[in-house]
């Protein structure tokens, strides 16, 4: 079915796409879709994350997701609502197929969990191997590498050796760690055990949060204190957060990714298990 309702409405030619690899599988294409689809739809942002402070008690999301602005997981739910719906149109269904492929990614992503005033770590400046931080906007005071990016492909792209001094193509990655490599081999004992817990949105982002703060912050060479929770809008508010953080000089590289990238593994295995099992719940 999800193939049925992907091939039925095509994802616009017109879209801008930041990966540029063609002749994907249309399941695979969606699942970057909703980030530049963010380029068109600003206000679908705030879908793709939550932000549970670090240090806060484990209840109610509610606090944290906004309803002005919404959250990751009231999108998810929504998604799902509308895939539910046989009453929705082809594209409104497809449109939402390709949104909970991405957010399911993203609910797994630590850093989308949890903030410090920092945005997920957008505003933690870091050396990653033998790349130093470079101020990107001078007037938000955003910095390239930062925490957040190593989370999001920084640590990824380490799982496979580069080729010719380029990066890693998804495909190589995803032939590293899938079934020819350590997701297969290291989880498939648990498969059955994920996809047996009921779907909890909720429960999927505390789990992120906690490792966002045992690992992704906690493995840290300079540990970061919690911040007093304050509305941010961009990495110079906070006091000048992202400078803040610079003058830290964290460093990252063997030991960091030694200790982060099975946990990477674990949360991307997680994230298409949870993902199967939800869209069979749907489509039986």
């Amino acid at each position: 079915m999800s193939q049925q309702i992907l091939d039925a409405s095509p994802i616009d030619a017109a879209l801008a796409r930041y990966c540029k690899q063609t002749g994907l599988d249309p399941f695979v294409d969606s699942s970057t879709w909703a980030d530049d689809e963010r380029s068109v739809k600003p206000g679908t942002g705030p879908w793709h994350f939550i932000d549970i402070p670090r240090g806060a008690p484990k209840g109610d999301l509610a606090q944290y997701c906004p309803p002005a602005t919404g959250c990751v997981v009231v999108a998810l739910a929504a998604q799902v609502r509308v895939l539910r719906d046989p009453s929705k149109g082809t594209q409104e269904r497809a449109d939402a197929l390709r949104y909970v492929i991405h957010f399911v990614g993203d609910i797994h992503q630590p850093l989308h969990a949890t903030t410090n005033d920092d945005m997920g770590g957008n505003c933690v400046p870091v050396t990653f191997f033998d790349r130093a931080p470079m101020e990107t906007n001078l007037q938000r005071e955003s910095y390239s590498p930062n925490l957040h990016a190593v989370w999001d492909v920084g640590i990824i792209e380490h799982f496979a050796p580069a080729q010719d001094a380029q990066a890693p193509t998804p495909q190589q990655i995803a032939d590293e760690i899938g079934e020819a490599g350590k997701i297969d081999s290291e989880f498939r004992a648990r498969f059955l055990s994920w996809q047996a817990r009921p779907t909890d949105f909720a429960a999927w982002a505390w789990e992120s949060h906690a490792l966002a703060e045992t690992v992704a912050y906690g493995r840290l060479p300079h540990a970061i204190p919690i911040e007093p929770p304050r509305p941010v809008e961009s990495c110079a508010d906070d006091n000048h957060i992202s400078t803040r953080m610079l003058e830290l000089d964290e460093r990252l590289g063997d030991d960091y990714e030694n200790a982060t990238a099975p946990v990477v593994q674990e949360q991307l295995a997680k994230a298409g298990v949870r993902l199967a099992a939800l869209l069979n719940s749907i489509w039986p």
